[in-house]
């Protein structure tokens, strides 16, 4: 094999390392409404208690735990990656009201609905913003 081409085995991550991955990322949907945003999120097997929702910026990060049942006898084979907990993360922009964001869990399904922030506010900032600039002196930097 010449030494530039490299192996495909090289660049697969090692099973191993897939198995010891602290999350899964859940199946989700995103609709989007003339007015908000709606997130579909399915997290079978999760709590309404220890759903966890943070907002970086434009960045949304849902983190929902699993319940995790011990059961007596029973030894798990291959289900480790099943169990893992969910996180998902979305870049969804800077368009949206995170503050009046409302999250709803119902059989297993996570339903998040992000209202847009309205066009006249984001135009009348712009314009007081303008307004404030112009024939005044340019602020001082403290």
């Amino acid at each position: 094999m010449h030494p530039i081409i490299r192996s495909l085995k090289l660049r697969r991550p090692s099973p191993a390392f897939a198995r010891t991955a602290p999350f899964r990322q859940p199946h989700y949907s995103c609709e989007e409404h003339s007015d908000a945003l709606k997130l579909v999120i399915y997290v079978p097997g999760v709590d309404t208690a220890g759903v966890d929702l943070e907002v970086h910026g434009p960045d949304l990060t849902v983190t929902a735990p699993r319940s995790h049942r011990v059961r007596t006898h029973w030894r798990a084979l291959h289900l480790e990656p099943v169990q893992r907990d969910y996180r998902l993360r979305l870049r969804l922009g800077f368009s949206l009201d995170y503050d009046a964001l409302h999250a709803e869990l119902q059989d297993s399904v996570l339903t998040i609905t992000i209202p847009k922030k309205s066009a006249v506010s984001a135009i009348g900032l712009v314009a007081a913003e303008a307004s404030s600039e112009g024939g005044s002196s340019p602020p001082a930097i403290a």
